[in-house]
């Protein structure tokens, strides 16, 4: 053989290995978004764990050890905001740059943004990456089976959803970053240093991830009421969720076109806010730790500021570890249930909290099927909802009892902050900063399945489905 004819079939076996390479990828991405989701941001995660464990990312220029980088990197690809090291003090502006870009891509989510990428570069997207992207704009589709019901996102809109999450994304950053602003340099910010923090504020408060760039947090501007409200604002259209963006910006003020989703979203989320204020008002009044030394606007507005940051906010004034045990657990449970779906936010999900309210709501009035506006909610979604709870309620149980068995701290400390971790919010009772290395890595994988997602999780370890050809006979165990 001469060396022609050699590299001619070197080029022929490289080609040959390069196709079967991209069919086998092309197959995994779309057969298995859900694994495809998990692997990739795993890569993210290792990517940015390497990263911040670089010296000059730290503000001492030593290297960050590997707990505190992993944890950083995890907690900035999954939007959550919990920290073992103070973010203001411990990054160098290298750092506190890594963490922005981080932050931002982590939550657009891995399949929005590889769509995003594909749609820019191709000038149109397909059907197959139109079926991926569907995966994370819903997630009634990473199953990779039939979806015989009516979709909040139809298939032919997920290319309209992709460029309102790009468009909106950087629209609402920007005006939420123009309003902080001057609120930045009349608390005593440089005009050169508000240039940066106003951004990263906007960003934070948007993807509900809670990091502040400076040492001392918000504690500078906890009277400053319209940057808390900007603060607010932004953790508001954070947690709804994208479709529930792509809706009013399609319908607007056009109540009866809005989808179900869209409904429930809403309504659920303005419930929980007021209610999570009342409740902890009702609790801290008297508390001179946390809201018994302020005035009664002040009690008020803190409390409101504190049921909006339990949504997946992650911002505090008060010191969360002075709340009453009480308070920590109402906060538990509003940070359990988080935003809303394909949103910014963690937790269940408001919607799935709605689904499970109305079937124990039609369940008590006696109904055949569960319906709210007029729409029945088909028993697959009741069936996908109680799912995201028991294996939320799982991840969270398993992880609180292996933490306070390291650290031998008060359970509802660790509870506080296991859920905060699950729910992607990045509140803390002040333990976090605290945990050993082995409780570390805990709350880091916590993390990571909160943010991947409990639904994601189910797809991914059972991505075949099998069709029965039978049915077994019934039997009705006894229940309640």
């Amino acid at each position: 053989m001469t060396g022609e004819a050699a590299a001619s079939a070197w080029r022929h076996r490289w080609a040959a290995s390069w196709d079967r390479i991209r069919d086998a990828a092309r197959a995994f991405t779309t057969s298995s978004p859900a694994r495809f989701a998990i692997l990739v941001f795993s890569v993210l995660v290792l990517l940015f764990t390497a990263l911040l464990s670089l010296p000059a990312a730290a503000s001492d220029g030593h290297a960050t050890p590997l707990a505190d980088a992993l944890f950083t990197a995890v907690s900035t690809i999954c939007v959550t905001g919990l920290s073992t090291v103070n973010m203001g003090e411990h990054w160098s502006p290298l750092g506190q740059v890594i963490i922005y870009v981080g932050v931002n891509v982590g939550a657009l989510g891995v399949l929005t943004l590889a769509s995003i990428l594909g749609m820019i570069i191709s000038k149109r997207l397909g059907l197959r990456a139109k079926l991926i992207a569907a995966g994370e704009s819903n997630p009634m589709r990473i199953h990779g089976g039939p979806v015989n019901e009516g979709q909040t996102v139809r298939l032919g809109e997920v290319g309209q959803l992709l460029r309102t999450v790009a468009i909106s994304t950087v629209v609402i950053e920007a005006g939420l970053a123009v309003l902080l602003y001057p609120s930045l340099l009349a608390g005593g910010v440089s005009p050169v240093t508000a240039l940066w923090e106003a951004p990263y504020f906007a960003a934070m408060a948007f993807t509900n991830t809670g990091f502040a760039p400076n040492a001392n947090g918000l504690v500078p501007f906890a009277t400053d009421y319209f940057f808390m409200t900007v603060l607010m604002i932004g953790v508001f259209l954070g947690s709804i969720g994208f479709p529930v963006i792509f809706t009013l910006w399609r319908h607007q003020w056009h109540v009866r076109r809005w989808s179900l989703h869209t409904k429930l979203t809403l309504i659920t989320t303005v419930i929980l806010f007021f209610v999570g204020a009342i409740v902890f008002v009702t609790l801290e009044y008297d508390n001179p730790e946390t809201f018994g030394g302020m005035d009664a606007w002040d009690t008020a507005f803190q409390s409101m500021f504190l049921s909006a940051m339990t949504r997946s906010g992650g911002f505090s004034v008060i010191d969360i570890g002075q709340l009453h045990g009480s308070s920590l657990l109402v906060g538990s449970m509003l940070m359990f249930v988080g935003g809303g779906s394909a949103s910014t936010a963690g937790g269940i999900k408001v919607t799935t909290l709605a689904v499970l309210a109305l079937s124990v709501w039609s369940e008590a009035k006696g109904r055949p099927s569960v319906q709210a506006f007029g729409r029945r909610i088909p028993s697959d979604v009741q069936r996908v909802a109680l799912s995201v709870v028991a294996w939320g309620a799982t991840i969270v149980a398993v992880a609180t009892i292996t933490i306070a068995q390291i650290t031998k701290a008060p359970v509802d400390e660790v509870l506080f902050d296991v859920v905060s971790g699950f729910a992607t919010v990045g509140l803390s009772s002040g333990l976090t900063q605290n945990l050993p290395d082995p409780a570390v890595y805990v709350l880091a994988a916590t993390m990571f399945m909160g943010r991947v997602g409990t639904v994601t999780l189910a797809a991914a370890v059972a991505a075949s489905t099998h069709s029965q050809l039978y049915a077994l006979p019934v039997e009705r165990p006894i229940v309640g």
